[in-house]
């Protein structure tokens, strides 16, 4: 498949599992299997944690493919992959969707939930300007404040293309007439936020886009340096964004060939603060594929009894 990235192949290393594995032997044993992910590096964390568990069962885990969400949704289509843990829903539905949906794919389960997403600015702007939502930007004067580019528009740090958010953020530009006031700046969302911290560190005014798990409301904290702000809506506070669940999904081939596998992604549970302790440690600069596995390795060490009984009843599915 086109845009498909292939990461350094992280060490397999020996965990100190007290397997369970045995009673139903090693189902995975001599069949290779390919992950998938988005090109965040955030979403490493959740893809270590179901390698353990494939590796505990035998499976060989190749190189973790990346690609952009389109093509991650087209790859587990296609069996070029044969799972991701990267579908968020409903953020991705139409990729999935467009790829085929359950006729060649299974949503198999939502393993980590309640992942938000929204529109933040710093708090001393909202306060010292009454903005609670992102339609007040209409008015030049307040959009005017948030411009860093000198060109009189609020500069919004947003979504990169392809990743799904960007497309509530250009839909809520047009219905709430804010072309002339708002630029949608997109590119590499990492370096751009980077670029927002310096700005808010230095005292200016920031609006950005963002969701968790991510550590950048580990930085930008919510109530402290920054906060929400919603869309208009006529009453009550919305956040234009619907709240999404963590899915693995995987192709169909590979799930009826492999009923271990398959029973070990409807186990998996990983709550979304531990997805963001993780974020933390990447932020940090623990960025390396041996800092992603040790992450994983070391929630699991500190949850084994739980890893174990998915392990088990994963071993002996039919």
């Amino acid at each position: 498949m086109k845009h498909l990235v292939k990461t350094a192949a992280a060490p397999v290393l020996a965990l100190a599992l007290a397997l369970p594995a045995a009673a139903g032997g090693m189902p995975g044993k001599g069949i290779s299997v390919s992950p998938i992910k988005g090109s965040p590096a955030n979403a490493w964390f959740q893809h270590m944690v179901v390698q353990l568990g494939l590796e505990a069962l035998g499976y060989e885990v190749g190189e973790t493919l990346e690609a952009d969400f389109p093509a991650v949704h087209l790859a587990v289509a296609s069996g070029d992959a044969d799972y991701t843990f990267n579908h968020w829903k409903p953020l991705h539905n139409d990729f999935f969707d467009k790829s085929g949906g359950e006729s060649v794919m299974t949503r198999v389960n939502a393993a980590i939930t309640g992942a938000g997403q929204g529109y933040y600015i710093d708090k001393n702007t909202a306060e010292a300007h009454g903005i609670t939502d992102i339609g007040q930007l209409a008015d030049p004067a307040l959009a005017a404040v948030f411009d860093s580019d000198g060109d009189g528009r609020a500069n919004l740090s947003g979504c990169n293309p392809g990743w799904g958010c960007e497309l509530a953020i250009e839909t809520h530009l047009d219905d709430f007439k804010l072309r002339d006031a708002v630029q949608h700046d997109q590119g590499s969302y990492f370096a751009i936020m980077a670029d927002t911290i310096t700005r808010y560190n230095e005292g200016g005014a920031i609006l950005y886009y963002t969701w968790t798990p991510n550590w950048i409301s580990d930085v930008l904290v919510p109530g402290e340096d920054v906060v929400q702000i919603g869309i208009p809506s006529g009453g009550g506070f919305k956040t234009g964004f619907a709240v999404n669940d963590v899915y693995i999904v995987a192709n169909n081939g590979f799930l009826e060939a492999n009923p271990a596998a398959a029973k070990f992604f409807e186990m998996v549970d990983i709550p979304i603060s531990a997805v963001n302790a993780a974020q933390v440690k990447l932020r940090d600069g623990e960025n390396t594929q041996e800092d992603f596995r040790r992450h994983a390795e070391d929630w699991v060490s500190a949850n084994q009894a739980q890893f174990d009984s998915w392990v088990a009843a994963a071993a002996n599915a039919n």
